[in-house]
């Protein structure tokens, strides 16, 4: 069966795709703002030495981890969004936020867990808190080593947030289905998608290579 390429689909579509391309960014900036902290205090909460504290910060890893993204967020719009009104932007938002929080937080205790034991007693014993140890002594160093993965972690956004459009969220992914659902085009439309998130996740890569670079040479 012959197809015949026809192009034009893309530049005809432009505004669609780049309001779809904008959203998929945006969505992806503030799930990454919002799971940062989340997986920040998820991994300090899960080296605790307070068992039952340690025991909530790792089932909400755990779960987490284990449930489908898909599910997650499928559940939030049509469970959760039914008591909070989250809408399904925020909605998007909150399930992408709290399942790469989840992997942020290993992150995070990977990194602690990294630097000596040593240096925290030594800390200690110069009449250092707890916290102030881990606020001046560990995490400056945990946070050379954890800021690689971390960054990688929003290329795996990215690419995870193209699940958004299950819940009606105008985002990239969404554009593409639209138009192809009017134009019949899915060769060229889902081509040019697919070019457009290599384009965003090929940069961050990028920046991710000059950063790990840039730290080890400061090591």
């Amino acid at each position: 069966m012959d197809y015949n390429l026809d192009w034009s689909v893309i530049p005809q579509n432009m505004d669609a795709i780049l309001e779809g391309l904008w959203l998929t960014l945006q969505i992806s900036a503030l799930a990454l703002l919002i799971s940062i902290p989340i997986g920040i205090l998820a991994g300090l909460l899960r080296i605790s030495r307070n068992h039952f504290i340690s025991f909530l910060a790792t089932t909400y890893i755990e779960f987490i981890r284990g449930v489908p993204l898909l599910v997650l967020l499928l559940w939030i719009y049509f469970v959760l969004n039914q008591f909070l009104h989250l809408g399904a932007y925020w909605s998007a938002i909150v399930g992408l936020a709290f399942f790469s929080g989840s992997f942020i937080a290993e992150i995070v205790r990977a990194g602690i867990e990294s630097v000596p034991r040593g240096q925290m007693e030594a800390a200690r014993s110069s009449g250092m808190s707890y916290i102030t140890a881990m606020r001046l002594i560990i995490l400056p160093q945990a946070f050379r080593k954890v800021l690689p993965p971390m960054a990688s972690q929003f290329i795996i956004l990215i690419k995870d947030s193209s699940l958004v459009s299950v819940i009606s969220v105008a985002d990239l992914t969404l554009a593409g289905k639209n138009i192809v659902g009017t134009t019949f085009r899915s060769l060229e439309v889902w081509t040019f998608i697919a070019l457009l998130y290599f384009a965003m996740t090929f940069i961050i890569s990028q920046v991710i290579r000059f950063l790990e670079k840039k730290y080890k040479v400061a090591e």
